[in-house]
């Protein structure tokens, strides 16, 4: 997917990770359930050339220049929540990354229940990228999954939301 016009504050972008942080990325959505896909990231845009995405060093500002806008599958804000979705990614700059996350989507998407899973995988002390991305966007007043818990919601699944570009 091509970005046709500039992206907006608000908007979630889907992208690809190369190399091998990327297949293990892939990889751990696969054990979660989704098919291998392109997408391995998410992150929220907060300003011009600005993003927060969630990084294993803790959520952090980058530029959206570092990558391909070629490359970007789109989840376009409704005009209304730009700007308290990017104040609430804001928000979350320094949140630890979730790496245990990833082993509670895939007992959800396996449906196995634990006691105590679904308040974990709620919780906002660590977050993966397209968590961080979906709960900005809640939290901003936008609820793109219609209420169904961004805990367990990876950057595969946010890319399927994507609108297609011409």
């Amino acid at each position: 997917m091509t970005a046709a016009v500039e992206p907006e504050i608000g908007d979630i972008g889907c992208v690809p990770i190369p190399g091998s942080v990327g297949w293990l990325i892939s990889l751990g959505e696969r054990l979660c359930g989704d098919q291998f896909t392109r997408y391995d990231h998410a992150f929220v845009v907060t300003g011009p050339n600005q993003i927060v995405e969630a990084e294993p060093d803790g959520a952090r500002f980058a530029a959206l220049s570092d990558y391909d806008p070629e490359a970007i599958a789109w989840v376009r804000c409704p005009a209304e929540f730009r700007e308290a979705v990017a104040e609430a990614a804001r928000g979350f700059l320094n949140t630890r990354y979730g790496f245990a996350d990833y082993l509670l989507i895939a007992l959800h998407r396996f449906h196995v229940r634990l006691p105590g899973m679904n308040r974990m995988a709620a919780s906002t002390k660590t977050m993966i990228c397209s968590q961080l991305a979906v709960e900005s966007a809640r939290r901003g007043g936008w609820d793109l999954l219609a209420g169904a818990p961004a805990g367990y919601i990876t950057p595969a699944d946010l890319a399927r939301l994507a609108t297609p570009n011409d």
